[in-house]
């Protein structure tokens, strides 16, 4: 990982993803379209919610920081954590949340 001075708000970017963990088929192939989404259900039982650092300069770098049932939860999470991005240089920002993984 590189030593890199600045404010991390200025590298990264946070964001809220909802994930669907059944193992329900996504698409459902017809011979007169591509493809089309199934029917909605009622409820998605399992699903959850991850908190992402995503790198400004390269939308395909994301790093999660946490994973959350609830989504007020994580929205909360991520609100202090972006106000934690405003505050540390991105070296401090990486090495407290994604040590392992930061370019």
């Amino acid at each position: 990982m590189s030593k890199t001075i600045g404010n991390a708000a200025d590298f990264y970017r946070l964001r809220v993803m909802a994930l669907d963990t059944t193992d329900e088929v996504d698409f459902e192939w017809r011979d007169d379209i591509l493809y089309r989404r199934p029917p909605t259900t009622d409820i998605v039982d399992e699903e959850a919610y991850v908190v992402e650092a995503v790198l400004l300069d390269d939308e395909d770098a994301t790093y999660r920081l946490a994973r959350f049932a609830d989504a007020l939860e994580a929205r909360d999470w991520m609100q202090a954590r972006d106000d934690e991005l405003r505050d540390m240089t991105k070296s401090e920002f990486e090495e407290a949340y994604f040590p392992d993984e930061a370019p």
